[in-house]
C-alpha cells in the first residue's frame, strides 16, 4: 500500500472554520429570521470533525504498512509463496479494517448532509462522499486482487500463477482508474471550497 491512500483518504474532509462560517445559512432577513429555517451549519461542523475522527484513524493504520504494495510487487517477481500469501493476507485485513472507519465516515458526512446548511457546504460535502465513495470502491477492488493472491497463488503451477496474477494486474489497473475518478471528485470540491473563500474574503 503506497501514500495514495494517506493522500487521498486523510485529507478527504479538510474542512475549515472558514468554509462553514462562509456556508452559513443566508436565510437572515432582520426582524423575520426567527421565522426562518433554523441554521445547523454549526452542528453540521462537529459531526465532520466526527467523521475526520474516523479518517484518522485510517490514516494511523496505514502509515505503519505504506509499503505493502511495493512488498507484494517483489514478493510476485521472485515468486516467492509464502511472502506474497503473507503480505495478501496482511492487506486483505488492514482494508477491511479500514472500510469500518470509511463506511462510519460516510454515514457522518451523510448526517452532516441532511442538516438545514447552506447549498455550498451541502454540495461540498455531496462531493466529498462521492469521493470517499469512490475510494472505497477503489481499494475493494484491490483487496479482491489481494485476497485472489492470498487463497490461489502457487508459483509451481504456471497456468494458475499466469492467471493469478493477469488477474491481479486487471485489478490493480481497475484500483488506479476508481482512484482517479474518487480524485476527481475531491478536486471539484476544494476548488469549490477555494470559491466560497474568495467569495468571503470580497465581502469582508
Amino acid at each position: 500500500m503506497n501514500g495514495t491512500l494517506l493522500k487521498v483518504l486523510t485529507c478527504v474532509l479538510a474542512i475549515g472554520m472558514a468554509f462553514t462560517g462562509a456556508c452559513r445559512s443566508s436565510s437572515s432577513s432582520g426582524g423575520f429570521e426567527i421565522l426562518g429555517p433554523a441554521d445547523e451549519t454549526t452542528e453540521a461542523g462537529r459531526v465532520v470533525q466526527e467523521a475526520n475522527a474516523e479518517l484518522r484513524k485510517i490514516k494511523v493504520l496505514y502509515d505503519n504498512n505504506e509499503n505493502k504494495r511495493q512488498e507484494l510487487k517483489n514478493a510476485l517477481e521472485a515468486d516467492n509463496k509464502e511472502e506474497v500469501k503473507k503480505i495478501s493476507d496482511s492487506v486483505v485485513q488492514l482494508i477491511n479494517e479500514g472500510f469500518d472507519s470509511a463506511k462510519a465516515a460516510v454515514e457522518k458526512i451523510q448526517q452532516a448532509q441532511d442538516m438545514k446548511i447552506n447549498d455550498d457546504y451541502k454540495e461540498y460535502l455531496r462531493l466529498k462522499e462521492s469521493a470517499l465513495t469512490k475510494q472505497m470502491e477503489a481499494f475493494a477492488q484491490y483487496k479482491e486482487a489481494a485476497r485472489t493472491l492470498r487463497d490461489n497463488y502457487d508459483p509451481k503451477n504456471t497456468q494458475q500463477r499466469d492467471k493469478v496474477k493477469a488477474d491481479f494486474t486487471s485489478r490493480s489497473e481497475n484500483y488506479q482508474k476508481i482512484m482517479e475518478k474518487a480524485r476527481d471528485y475531491s478536486n471539484e470540491a476544494n476548488e469549490l471550497y477555494k470559491d466560497t473563500l474568495r467569495k468571503q474574503q470580497q465581502q469582508q
